[in-house]
This record gives C-alpha cells, sequence and structure tokens, in this order.
C-alpha cells in the first residue's frame, strides 16, 4: 500500500522523485500492537529536515492520519516510512520546489533482533548527514561493494580517519569498562539511538578505526533492526553475547510504544 497526501498513488507522482532524487524520509517499525517506538522522535525529524530541506513547515497531524490512513488493513509488525518530497520539483529550478508532499509506503518487519552482522570499512561520508535524505546512492554503492567483498554491510569512516556510521543505521560500540560509547563525527541523529540514549548515561568519542576495532562489542541501530551485533569489522571479531549488548537490546525492547 502507497499512498501520496492520503490518496493512492500514481507514476505520474512518483517519475519526480524517481528522477530527481530529493526529498527526505524516516522509517518506523509498527509493533504487533499498532505502537511505534519513538514516533514523536520521528515526526519531529520530518519537521526539523522539511525546514531544512524544503525551508517550509510540515504539519505532522496531517503526517500522522496519512500513516494510520495507509495502515488500515496492514498485518502488523511491519514498517511505514514516510518520505517528503515535492512533486513539482525540477532538476534545473530545485529551490522553486516549496510545496512538499507526503507518501507513505508500507513494508513487512523481520525478527528482532535480527543476525549479527559482518561489516567491511569504507572511506565514504553522506551528503548532508544530519538530514535523513533519499540520497541512498553512494550509501547503497559502499553497501554492495562490501557485500562483494564477503560482509554484510559498509562502516563509513570519514577522509579525517574517523569512524562515524553504517549505511542506514548508527553504530555504537562497549568499552571494556562495559560503557557505551558513540562516534562523535557527522552522523544521521537515529531515533533508536536518541532512545538508547534517554535510557542511560552514554559517552561519544572521536573514534579511528583502530580503536573502533579495540573495543569491547559493536552494535548497529535503527528502527528497523532494533540494536543489532556486529560480529567483525574487516577481520576484527567481536563477541556478540556480550551482557551490555544484551542489556541495550532489552532496553530498546523495553521502551513503550506511541500510539498514532
Amino acid at each position: 500500500m502507497v499512498t501520496l497526501n492520503g490518496k493512492p498513488v500514481s507514476v505520474d507522482d512518483l517519475v519526480p522523485l524517481a528522477l530527481s532524487n530529493v526529498g527526505h524520509f524516516t522509517s518506523m517499525r509498527v509493533s504487533s500492537d499498532g505502537r511505534i517506538r519513538g514516533l514523536s522522535l520521528h515526526l519531529e525529524r520530518l519537521r526539523r529536515d522539511a525546514l531544512i530541506v524544503w525551508r517550509t513547515p510540515l504539519d505532522t497531524a496531517t503526517v500522522r492520519e496519512y500513516v494510520r490512513q495507509t495502515l488500515v488493513g496492514q498485518s502488523l509488525p511491519c514498517v511505514v516510512r514516510v518520505t517528503v518530497y515535492d512533486p513539482k520539483v525540477e532538476m534545473g529550478h530545485p529551490a522553486d520546489a516549496t510545496d512538499p508532499h507526503v507518501l507513505v509506503s508500507v513494508r513487512g518487519a523481520g525478527a528482532l533482533p535480527p543476525a549479527p552482522l559482518r561489516v567491511k570499512s569504507i572511506v565514504f561520508e553522506r551528503d548532508l548527514p544530519q538530514v535523513k535524505h533519499v540520497g541512498l546512492f553512494g550509501a547503497l554503492y559502499a553497501r554492495a561493494g562490501a557485500q562483494r567483498a564477503g560482509s554484510d554491510d559498509a562502516l563509513f569512516v570519514g577522509a579525517d580517519g574517523y569512524v562515524s556510521e553504517g549505511g542506514t543505521w548508527n553504530v555504537g560500540f562497549v568499552d571494556h569498562e562495559g560503557g557505551v560509547l558513540w562516534p562523535e563525527a557527522p552522523v544521521l541523529p537515529g531515533v533508536t539511538m536518541a532512545l538508547l540514549k534517554e535510557g542511560a548515561e552514554h559517552r561519544t568519542a572521536r573514534l579511528t578505526l583502530e580503536r573502533a576495532k579495540s573495543m569491547a562489542a559493536a552494535f548497529a541501530t535503527n528502527t528497523s533492526i532494533g540494536v543489532r551485533s556486529i560480529e567483525a569489522i574487516d577481520e576484527t571479531e567481536f563477541p556478540v553475547d556480550n551482557p551490555v549488548l544484551r542489556q541495550l537490546q532489552e532496553t530498546y525492547l523495553a521502551v513503550p510504544g506511541e500510539g498514532l
């Protein structure tokens, strides 16, 4: 099911998005009870990014209604994605696009937590990393390169040599004292990361790849996967049964969902 401003979407509606690749989005996991962890944070992300991308406010109450409508009759749990774009956008005059529309799509949700992840470090920095935008070519190209090399995904390292984030997820680490550490770098402010930070005291630090590989454990976070263990960065193996990782997974699953 895909809707645009609450109505069935047409091919013509999608052509501008496909050809211009200008827009931003958020993805939210809808639990079997119809509630969403971090819903308020997701809506705030859409509001904030709309001001950055379109220079215009977004009515998040209307967004909620569009999501409610699209979820009618859908099997739960699922992942709902809200993409904000202007169907009138033109490549020659992107500044004229000031009327963002709301595209809502739904896909199935996997089990939580998913199997551990093996990642390959790749030098890459996303454009405008503070915005969850639809310009995914670079990230997916890096992911494809990592998969061709035998890994599951890519871990980004900036040109400055510091670890930042994953292809479509934040990365975190557990140090040898049991503390949780997040990279201090230009990264997407993830909702799952924010929810975990609310539950305990976490630290941020600039992490070289070498220092990251010296940690006691590593994990990936986003709405779709929750807290996913990382079992290897390049050739460096990590234990996936670290007790802090289990605690993080339990903390996330215990976060109460918000109703639409």
